[in-house]
């Protein structure tokens, strides 16, 4: 909205999951929807941010696809996305195994990198 008013302003996106994760309130809200599903009210009461806050960082989190929302009665429950969080972890698994194949290919070959 503000860039549209602004045309040299440039609003936050989050493009994937870890940059959603950048930021540490985001990831405390991960670490608790990670025990249970939870409101807004909920994260609210055990975080240091007010209620419009934590629901500006679960939309940042759901447009990421790392929570997503169910209507119960007048209350939004939020849960972790299990295909969301299944897509950082194949991605950390991929950098997990190019770095150990690197680490391997310079155990086998130690005088290689030196020169």
């Amino acid at each position: 909205m503000v860039s549209r008013s602004l045309p040299f302003v440039v609003t936050y996106r989050v493009e994937d999951g870890w940059n959603a994760l950048g930021d540490p309130t985001r990831r405390a809200i991960v670490a608790c929807l990670a025990e249970r599903p939870r409101a807004v009210g909920e994260l609210a009461a055990v975080l240091p941010v007010s209620r419009p806050a934590v629901s500006q960082h679960l939309r940042v989190l759901k447009d990421a696809g790392l929570v997503t929302d169910q209507t119960a009665g007048t209350r939004r429950v939020y849960r972790l996305n299990p295909a969301g969080v299944a897509a950082l972890r194949d991605q950390l698994d991929t950098y997990w195994s190019r770095a150990l194949e690197g680490f391997r290919d310079a155990v086998e070959r130690p005088g290689e990198e030196e020169s």
